[in-house]
């Protein structure tokens, strides 16, 4: 054999695996090469091959319960002394198959195996595991608050045997128990996969679930004098794979497919958590966690998606107000946009630009902090700020910043601290220099604001959501969006741009705040009504002119999980302690 061609034989694919920390696998009658280490189960995802599972999740250890996963495999069989192996063209050794199945989660892939999806022997164990499923489980399908989205409902369809051979009574189980203040428990329809008790042991290190019994009488349950009140407990209720963890906040609300769904992120704090977000019409029904694994893996904080009710509830805003001209009236009236906008500016216009302040909010989306920064100019004020929000954080996925978007408001606005100038707002407030307050997104009552300070400005107009103390004193009121009618982008902690998307239509007459704020700079400029960028993508276009982290990138461009456009040097906990379990081998995910 001449150099040339041992030279090309060692550059097979086959033969560069080990170089680049891979194995070669064939899954289904093809050969490809996958991580070293990785569990059968991944391994069978990376090749399109679904292989049905319960208890198996990649972020959460694998105990193996279910058997659901079973797969047959097979290695090269070992040559005689003195024999070399067999190979085919390509360099593969034949694969000898097992004569028993093998458990795909909990099992990790090796050099020049083979792995089944399919075949008699792995179709007939998972017929058998189905019928041993199915077994004591209750026939309530359609009154169940899990079907449309239950994987047992959608495994029994495809695995099992379309009729149940058990004559006995089945075993009775403890039925709507109430073991937390948003969960409730069905244990007749618990499968056992562990799931919940692993996720609330591994990720929200508060172990207050666990199984008791024995055998067909095992009831999953809490430890003796603890409740499921962990602020991150509704996440168990999205990895049951069945109905038995269910949310009381959504629990029999609607049926999920007549839910649209919708990929935004969590405004609550400064990790920017990816959600989805369910609606009907333009209610929002629940919103549950989407996966990022660079913000907030497959998790969310309860009390962060269970805060949207107030977007329609009695306090929400939909139509512009006007106070009457008695100063001395609180007393507000309906009235339309134009007049709305056309009073704002005829009442700015009338004082110097020291004299007018804006107070906008790290929770607005960059497009309207960019456009608040250019009223600012059409006002020739250098008065504007931000309110800050601090707290701390829980050690997973709540930040210290409680607004959402410091990182944007930095970036676009060009500034360090754009809260710094709040004190002096606030002391000009009170002096009475500051006569006229536009304040976007706060509620002044927050920001250290007294009733007595609200009433001295001549003139206030606000974009608020809600009815407050602010939106009392505004002599002009303009109805805002919330964060799930608008579209948008935002930059969380760690410096990575992310997108809102809407998921519903503004309620009543309220309008999206960059409209408002693009109408109001088109008053005061004395330009026609509705001039200036026409879509909320011409503002972004327009800001990443200006902000040099957004150059290059559009809207659509950011995609559904974001891109990094600047270091901040903050870490979210929960990631880490991921990535430290990952790289011991504990998780796959």
């Amino acid at each position: 054999m001449s150099d040339n061609a041992a030279t090309v034989e060692a550059k097979l694919p086959k033969d560069l695996a080990a170089e680049k920390g891979m194995v070669n696998v064939q899954i289904d009658g093809v050969w490809m090469q996958v991580p070293k280490g990785m569990r059968m189960i991944e391994a069978c995802k990376l090749a399109q091959k679904e292989v049905p599972h319960y208890c198996y999740h990649p972020k959460l250890s694998a105990p193996g319960n279910c058997r659901m996963c079973l797969v047959q495999t097979g290695m090269a069989p070992r040559p005689a002394p003195g024999q070399e192996p067999t190979r085919d063209a390509e360099g593969y050794e034949p694969i000898g198959w097992g004569p028993r199945p093998v458990i795909a989660c909990a099992n990790t892939v090796a050099e020049n195996m083979g792995i089944r999806t399919s075949g008699e022997l792995v179709e007939k164990c998972r017929e058998g595991v189905m019928e041993f499923l199915l077994i004591n489980h209750p026939l309530d399908c359609p009154i169940c608050d899990q079907a449309g989205e239950c994987r047992l409902q959608e495994f029994s369809v495809e695995h099992g045997k379309g009729e149940s051979r058990f004559v006995d009574a089945k075993v009775k189980k403890p039925k709507n128990v109430d073991i937390g203040p948003r969960i409730r428990l069905d244990d007749e329809r618990c499968s056992m996969c562990s799931r919940c008790i692993r996720f609330m042991d591994e990720v929200a290190d508060d172990p207050v679930l666990g199984f008791t019994q024995r055998g067909t009488h095992t009831t999953l349950t809490v430890h003796p004098g603890k409740r499921l009140d962990s602020n991150y407990s509704l996440n168990t209720v999205d990895i049951c794979p069945v109905g038995a963890l269910t949310s009381n906040d959504f629990r029999f609300q609607m049926r999920v497919w007549f839910l649209k769904e919708t990929k935004s992120i969590d405004v609550n704090c400064g990790t920017g958590a990816n959600i989805t977000i369910w609606t009907r019409g333009e209610k929002i029904h629940r919103i549950t966690p989407r996966q990022n694994d660079e913000v907030n893996s497959t998790w969310m904080p309860d009390s962060h998606r269970l805060n949207f009710h107030y977007i329609d509830g009695d306090t929400r805003l939909t139509q512009p107000l006007i106070r009457s001209v008695d100063v001395s009236s609180t007393r507000h009236s309906p009235a339309s946009w134009q007049e709305a906008v056309t009073t704002t500016a005829t009442r700015l216009k009338k004082f110097q630009p020291g004299e007018v302040a804006i107070i906008a909010s790290a929770r607005m989306t960059n497009e309207e902090l960019f456009l608040t920064r250019e009223l600012a100019g059409a006002l020739g004020t250098p008065l504007f700020t931000t309110v800050p929000r601090d707290g701390e954080s829980d050690g997973l996925l709540i930040s210290a910043d409680r607004n959402p978007n410091t990182t944007g408001a930095k970036l676009v606005w060009q500034s360090q601290n754009p809260a710094s100038p709040l004190s002096a707002i606030r002391d000009g407030v009170r002096a009475g220099s500051i006569k006229a307050l536009l304040v976007f997104g706060e509620d002044l009552a927050d920001a250290g604001f007294t009733a007595d300070d609200l009433a001295k400005p001549a003139f206030i107009a606000s974009i608020q959501l809600l009815a407050g103390p602010t939106a009392e004193a505004s002599h002009v009121v303009l109805p805002g969006a919330a964060f799930a009618e608008k579209r948008g982008s935002m930059v969380n902690v760690t410096g990575r741009l992310q997108r809102l998307n809407r998921a519903a239509e503004p309620l009543g007459a309220a309008k999206d705040d960059w409209e408002i704020l693009r109408d109001l700079i088109a008053a005061l400029q004395n330009a026609h009504p509705g001039g200036g960028p026409a879509a909320i993508e011409d503002v972004f276009k327009t800001m990443a002119g200006h902000v040099s982290e957004f150059a290059g990138l559009s809207l659509s461009k950011i995609g559904d999980l974001g891109k990094p456009v600047i270091e901040t040097g903050v870490k979210i906990p929960l990631l880490e302690n991921e990535r430290a379990r990952k790289a011991a081998g504990l998780i796959n995910g």
